[in-house]
């Protein structure tokens, strides 16, 4: 089979919109897209609907960042994937602060013009914000693709590895407000196109490692033809790129993959690239856009997760010694329930049933579904998208950034996804989609008669932050004020950020705990791949404390507990990531408390 597929993607010529279109929808093979004559992903709400979230952008100085990807053309797909954040406490003050990384143009790289700047936004309570770019060193000014979050020294404070196009940073955080890039001294300044990287101690030596995908072999000085060329004939005969009989740019399909990197940390802080020796071989050159260290089987050791463009997810499980083996296809995951591979983009971790395994949704290219895949155990999956309700609403949508989030703390996990087009043609045309797109938010919900998970849609209130239709990438998750509701941020294509409060007038309890782990246990200091379980009389949850995710991006590293009514824990598990479990007694909700391993320590 893997055979097979690898002749389909070398003799393909057509991007993978195209390739997206021969689909079953909704269950409906219709061997061609499914053409709508509205649009269904703009401008749908319902006047009774509540407001769950309400756009606080503006009442902010992060109204004044703006995301650039390329022209607004978008004649080449290098000008589509960016525009991505990270949500981190960089000054240890307890608030979340926001991380924007930029992107550029091709006339920034080919030195004509002046590098777009990312942007560090220091959070100072009461949704105020403060832009200290200049003085943090954050600025990057370089083509920015993904980010992730992780204290990969142990020093206490959270670091910032930056995915580029062109050469990838670490961002040391120095303690004082400042960060250095520190990647060509550690061994990480490596050049090409690379995304959304994770940080896991994989070995349980007590140091984290860094596992960085990699999207394409882009060569500016030999561009791929764009839709200017529409006129032109390939050597086969036919025009290039399209999108429904339209003239688009190419990609990724037709065009050369990259292979993803695996670095180990040394004793000496250094890294040393080990993705063969370790069996992260990437043999297909996959288009690498999402990934995560996570322990999928349960055996107290940290696997491997990578999401692709086009082409089958590979799952790499730990064996234990150092190495991995991929299961992608054997375990389910690889593929959709119909055999076939999707355009995967952004990737959301979490338990979302209780049943005490990790679960996975992935966003996909429009006149695909999005892909929730149910964790059976052993390391086995099985796509229940269309059951769940996921399924038909999502298929006009293109998703990036997703994450499981409990939005109204009922101790189920909903399900957000930030969306937006590649194609800006498509707002000329009744295609039943659109460029700029809504947020989507699902809540989970659970059949009284026979217990099945099924996920709803929740309305868009009119001027509500669920009726906003922007053309999002990246999008992270975080409590910004503290009040036990999660909100909302998503980076926007050639725009504005997105702020979002959580303003839903649910009345649930709640928890949110920050983990410290004991180095000197060999655990790392942030905690990066403890697992939580807190039980509340008959309802046992998991949560995974992991780094990156999402779309290239990176939401706060806490663990938001929904409570339900229930009004105090039963009790609290801690798998930490050196695998020792602890059990603590917790006598407080609706707060925030910090845990430190070993010291049965509460804060």
């Amino acid at each position: 089979m893997k055979k097979q597929l690898y002749l389909a993607i070398l003799i393909s010529i057509f991007s993978h919109s195209v390739f997206a279109q021969d689909r079953q929808m909704g269950g409906v093979s219709t061997g061609e897209a499914k053409i709508y004559t509205s649009k269904r992903t703009t401008g749908i709400t319902d006047e009774k609907a509540p407001k769950v979230f309400a756009d606080v952008t503006a009442q902010t100085p992060i109204k004044n960042f703006q995301c650039v990807a390329g022209d607004k053309a978008k004649n080449f797909i290098v000008e589509t994937t960016a525009c991505t954040v990270a949500v981190f406490d960089y000054d240890n003050d307890g608030k979340p602060d926001i991380f924007f990384l930029n992107g550029s143009t091709l006339g920034t790289e080919l030195g004509k013009e002046k590098p777009p700047r990312s942007a560090l936004f220091r959070n100072l309570g009461n949704w105020k914000f403060e832009d200290v770019t200049e003085k943090s060193g954050l600025a990057n000014e370089r083509w920015g693709m993904g980010v992730a979050v992780a204290d990969f020294n142990n020093d206490g404070f959270a670091d910032l590895f930056v995915g580029n196009y062109g050469v990838s940073r670490l961002y040391k955080n120095n303690g004082n407000g400042t960060f250095t890039d520190v990647a060509e001294k550690l061994g990480v300044a490596i050049k090409g196109w690379h995304t959304g990287a994770t940080f896991g101690d994989y070995d349980k030596d007590g140091r984290l490692d860094l596992f960085v995908p990699a999207y394409i072999e882009f060569d500016l000085k030999n561009l791929p033809p764009n839709p200017s060329d529409a006129g032109k004939k390939t050597s086969v005969g036919k025009n290039f790129c399209q999108f429904r009989g339209q003239p688009v740019m190419c990609g990724p399909r037709g065009l050369k993959g990259a292979k993803d990197k695996l670095f180990h940390q040394k004793a000496d802080g250094t890294f040393e690239e080990v993705s063969d020796k370790a069996g992260v071989k990437d043999e297909g050159n996959y288009y690498g856009f999402a990934s995560v260290f996570i322990d999928v089987d349960d055996d107290r050791d940290l696997d491997l997760l990578v999401v692709n463009d086009s082409t089958p997810k590979q799952l790499y499980i730990n064996k234990g010694d150092g190495t991995f083996e991929e299961i992608g296809y054997p375990s389910g995951i690889a593929l959709n329930e119909n055999g076939r591979e999707q355009a995967g983009m952004g990737l959301a971790v979490g338990d979302y049933d209780n049943d005490g395994r990790v679960d996975f949704h992935i966003t996909n290219f429009s006149d695909d579904s999005n892909t929730l895949y149910r964790n059976d155990g052993d390391a086995n999956f099985t796509d229940i998208t269309f059951q769940s309700g996921l399924g038909e609403t999502t298929i006009p949508f293109l998703g990036w950034g997703t994450s499981f989030l409990d939005f109204d703390n009922d101790g189920w996990k909903d399900v957000a996804v930030a969306n937006g087009h590649v194609y800006p043609i498509v707002d000329n045309f009744q295609w039943g989609t659109s460029f700029a797109q809504q947020l989507l938010l699902f809540k989970n919900t659970k059949s009284p008669t026979n217990g099945q998970i099924r996920f709803e849609r929740v309305a868009a209130a009119p001027n509500s932050g669920l009726a906003l239709s922007i053309n999002a990438r990246g999008m992270a998750v975080a409590d910004f004020d503290g009040d036990g509701r999660l909100d909302l941020i998503t980076a926007n294509m050639d725009s504005t950020p997105t702020l979002l409060r959580n303003v839903s007038d649910a009345k649930n309890n709640w928890l949110s705990l920050e983990l410290i782990g004991d180095t000197a246990k060999k655990t790392p200091k942030d905690a990066a791949g403890s697992v939580v379980f807190v039980t509340t009389g008959k309802l046992r949850q998991r949560f995974d404390l992991t780094s990156g995710g999402g779309y290239a991006s990176q939401n706060e590293q806490r663990v938001h507990i929904g409570l339900g009514d229930a009004i105090k824990i039963d009790n609290l598990e801690i798998i930490w990531a050196n695998g020792q479990t602890e059990k603590l007694a917790v006598d407080k909700i609706n707060t925030q408390i910090t845990i430190m391993q070993n010291t049965s320590t509460l804060k």
